[in-house]
């Protein structure tokens, strides 16, 4: 294995003009080391994070640190060095913060250290350091330092600490430039992996049971999307990534379990946008023996004891919204959403198809005349009216024709006993009454299937993937107890809970063009 890079090789063109005279004399330094035979060790414990001693000992004197004489290990990553004389100010980062080594030749153990170490080091560069804890004149929490060790050498400067990282495409393909210089990146996703422990401390509370369920599929099921397509060699098969579980979650309601949930990875093969990456997290959450409004009632409770427990306040501000998460949630139907959000539509001719139709014309959205007002109003509501919605409000009665899975509400079979939940413009959760007839549910599944071929733009219809699940219809026939179910996009909802407007500002490697 080469101990060198290309350097002139790997840089792009504008690095290669700023970076290449400093990135050679940074391998020199490599080279020096390895002669030493000290480059890379693998050895140093620390006893000390900086968040550890900032919290123990930052409200004592100086006086008290000489006394208490506190010995200290640290490791991490030099973000800025100040030179002063004979005497040298480091910041040091780790994983939890940063504190300040002040370093002098005679307060070192040896010269070695010096020459072999201190006079190596660059920014960016990773050591590990040994001394005393004390204040400086100005009150500041420092490490004077008698030990140096070079762990780790970056070859590769740091981007400037007074620009940072501000190149939106260079922040996702090198999330770990990112994550080194903006403390703001780190913190969003740390409250990521907080948020996530909280929804599963809130499950616990509720006695519910965490699931797995498979990520490859032999049918795809669960949602209308389209999937990612795999080849199992030893099977002989194509095989789908998953685009939702919940077809195998339900099976797990038949089975007895009675309060599952499970965050899992799903792929649909579809847009990017700021609110849709093909690769994300959701939470799916059923209930046995209830419906879609005792779901309504969990998941706000869910979501206003999650806002309470990160932010200690009902409310939160995202962007120039200050959302509400106090219950109860607003809630209204598509029409009432409609009615509500558009002057021109009124209860008298909500469901008049001619004025549905002028509306749909005078926003230029395109329309098939062959669909039915159920279907024209979803389109409009789609459209126009989600972006309108700021405040958490549930959205109910959508058209079953569009909603394959859920069950038909008892006043009209047109519509379904489903709800999506709508926050700052975007869909945050989707929801619903589980269809357990295994009749009605086989006849949704070939009508879907007739609809895909009648759609298809392929003669032979190979872009549809047909979604009809014996295996789960046979399930069915065992019964399905009356259950609610909702899917909840925990990207958008880390969105909101860290007041980001793009997904791939919470999702750590989001999915990219290759360069």
């Amino acid at each position: 294995m080469s101990k060198y890079i290309d350097l002139k090789k790997s840089l792009n063109r504008e690095e290669l003009n700023i970076n290449y005279d400093e990135l050679k004399i940074r391998q020199k330094k490599l080279l020096k080391i390895r002669k030493l035979g000290i480059a890379f060790p693998n050895k140093f414990r620390r006893n000390y994070t900086s968040s550890q001693l900032h919290k123990e000992f930052s409200y004592k004197t100086h006086e008290d640190l000489v006394a208490l004489n506190i010995q200290v290990n640290i490791s991490g990553r030099i973000m800025t060095r100040r030179i002063m004389g004979k005497a040298s100010f480091i910041v040091l980062k780790d994983g939890e913060g940063s504190i300040q080594l002040y370093i002098t030749i005679n307060s070192l153990l040896s010269k070695q250290i010096y020459v072999n170490h201190l006079k190596q080091l660059d920014l960016g560069d990773i050591i590990g350091a040994q001394g005393i804890l004390f204040k400086t004149r100005t009150g500041e929490l420092s490490i004077r330092c008698y030990n140096v060790m070079l762990l780790s050498k970056s070859l590769r400067p740091l981007p400037s600490k007074f620009y940072g990282l501000n190149n939106s495409e260079k922040k996702y393909r090198q999330r770990y430039l990112d994550l080194i210089v903006n403390d703001k990146s780190s913190k969003i996703f740390k409250k990521r992996s907080l948020i996530i422990y909280k929804i599963r401390q809130f499950m616990k509370k509720y006695d519910f049971i965490e699931v797995e369920t498979p990520i490859m599929h032999t049918i795809p099921g669960g949602a209308i999307a389209r999937p990612f397509v795999t080849y199992h060699n030893k099977l002989g098969m194509h095989m789908y990534l998953r685009i939702a579980p919940e077809l195998y979650l339900k099976k797990l309601i038949i089975g007895g379990f009675e309060r599952i949930f499970e965050i899992n990875r799903n792929f649909r093969n579809e847009s990017i946008s700021p609110y849709h990456n093909p690769e994300f997290t959701m939470m799916e959450v059923y209930i046995a023996y209830s419906d879609y409004k005792d779901m309504i009632s969990f998941t706000q409770k869910l979501l206003s004891k999650l806002a309470e427990q990160i932010f200690k306040s009902n409310t939160i501000q995202y962007g120039e919204y200050c959302l509400n998460f106090k219950e109860p949630f607003t809630k209204m139907s598509v029409k009432e959403a409609i009615i509500y959000y558009l002057p021109e539509v009124k209860l008298n001719n909500i469901n008049d198809m001619s004025i549905i139709v002028d509306i749909l014309k005078k926003f230029e959205i395109q329309f098939n005349k062959k669909w039915s007002l159920e279907k024209l109003h979803m389109l409009l509501f789609e459209e126009i009216i989600t972006k309108k919605i700021i405040q958490p409000t549930f959205i109910t009665h959508y058209p079953t024709e569009l909603s394959p899975l859920a069950r038909c509400n008892d006043n009209d079979s047109k519509l379904a006993d489903r709800f999506e939940l709508f926050i700052a413009g975007f869909e945050i959760g989707n929801g619903f009454s589980e269809l357990n007839d295994p009749d009605d549910q086989r006849d949704r599944f070939l009508k879907q299937i007739q609809e895909k071929r009648m759609n298809s733009k392929n003669t032979d219809n190979t872009d549809i993937v047909h979604c009809y699940d014996e295996d789960y219809l046979t399930a069915l026939e065992y019964g399905l107890p009356p259950t609610s179910g909702i899917g909840i996009g925990i990207d958008r909802l880390v969105m909101l809970l860290t007041n980001q407007h793009n997904i791939r500002d919470v999702i750590l490697f989001p999915t990219l063009r290759p360069k």
